[in-house]
């Protein structure tokens, strides 16, 4: 006997309910069907079923779907992903499960990670796992969502929430954020960003909901941030001051702070940050530099400010990061399929 523990892939249980959003159900298969380690075995498993025994589900387009397995299959997962359903009845209406639902819930192990893609969250507060914790939802939901579940903490201006084992996410297309992040989480951003990159999508996207909230009086947009923003990548090693990004643009820095949270959603200081901290994390994966080198590369300066950095977006010290997923991504991860 090799001693080794037997690999086993990480269970994705996918909760389907009466009308879902086909999109949204199958954004886990997507994100977590592709990974594989360096012998080409699938990182996860993801499987879907339904609080009813197998059989048909309605979505909320002109089809249904043939779900294969019933809630017991919930006892199994490492990973429950709750994505949103119009037909949630009680749950939305008046926060409370439906006693089918609640005994489908019931088959969930304690310590299963539990994730909402936008109304899903619906489903985690009415189960009670919110209670005292920050989540978000689709930005038209948030304010409903806080009447009804007080004692959640919504954040309505971010894509998603990470609250360890509980995460949540706004609507729609956050849930491809939510579950990217939660593949770098497990495996580390280059795994994250080779599946962003076959799935056409962007391995982390800017800033929150802010930017996609509908104005009452929408002012026209002809100059963006854009070149800004490319410029101050390119330089994220050097120290960037506001007035310097404004002058790309050839604007004020009042009307440049404006307009760059109109697109993107937060400040350019905390822009900036976010993108520092994407680029400590990609050299504490892949790279041999020092803490101190890596803070230096990445625009931090000190290895202190790094770490307090790392330490408020991720919870973790710059070494414990690079331990950890050093650790997980020892051996090079197979290419992905499409």
């Amino acid at each position: 006997m090799s001693g080794e523990p037997e690999f086993r892939p990480h269970r994705v249980v996918v909760l389907a309910m009466d009308g879902l959003l086909p999109f949204e159900l199958g954004i886990p298969h997507r994100i977590f069907g592709r990974p594989r380690d360096a012998e080409g075995r699938p990182l996860y498993e993801v499987v879907t079923c339904s609080i009813r025994p197998a059989g048909p589900v309605r979505t909320d387009s002109d089809f249904e779907i043939l779900v294969p397995n019933g809630p017991e299959t919930l006892a199994t997962a490492d990973t429950v992903i709750v994505p949103a359903s119009y037909e949630f009845g009680p749950v939305y209406d008046e926060g409370v499960l439906t006693p089918e639902l609640a005994s489908a819930l019931a088959h969930i192990r304690p310590g299963t990670r539990l994730a909402s893609i936008c109304t899903g969250v619906y489903v985690l507060a009415a189960a009670g796992a919110l209670d005292g914790r920050p989540a978000t939802t689709h930005w038209a939901d948030a304010e409903r969502l806080q009447r009804l579940f007080p004692r959640i903490k919504v954040d309505a201006d971010v894509l998603y929430v990470d609250d360890g084992d509980v995460l949540t996410s706004a609507g729609v297309a956050a849930g491809v954020d939510l579950c990217l992040h939660m593949l770098r989480r497990d495996h580390g951003t280059a795994v994250a960003n080779a599946v962003a990159r076959r799935t056409v999508v962007p391995p982390h996207r800017e800033g929150g909901q802010a930017q996609f909230i509908q104005r009452p009086v929408p002012e026209p947009q002809l100059a963006t941030t854009t070149t800004a923003r490319a410029w101050a990548l390119d330089r994220l090693h050097e120290p960037i001051q506001l007035r310097d990004m404004a002058e790309q643009e050839a604007m004020s820095v009042r009307t440049f702070t404006r307009r760059f949270r109109e697109e993107v959603g937060v400040s350019p200081g905390q822009w900036l940050t976010q993108q520092r901290v994407e680029r400590a994390r990609q050299l504490l994966e892949s790279s041999d530099l020092s803490v101190d080198q890596v803070a230096r590369d990445a625009g931090f300066g000190t290895a202190q400010s790094m770490r307090q950095h790392l330490q408020t977006a991720l919870g973790v010290t710059p070494t414990s990061y690079r331990r950890t997923f050093r650790a997980r991504t020892g051996n090079p991860v197979a290419p992905i399929s499409a």
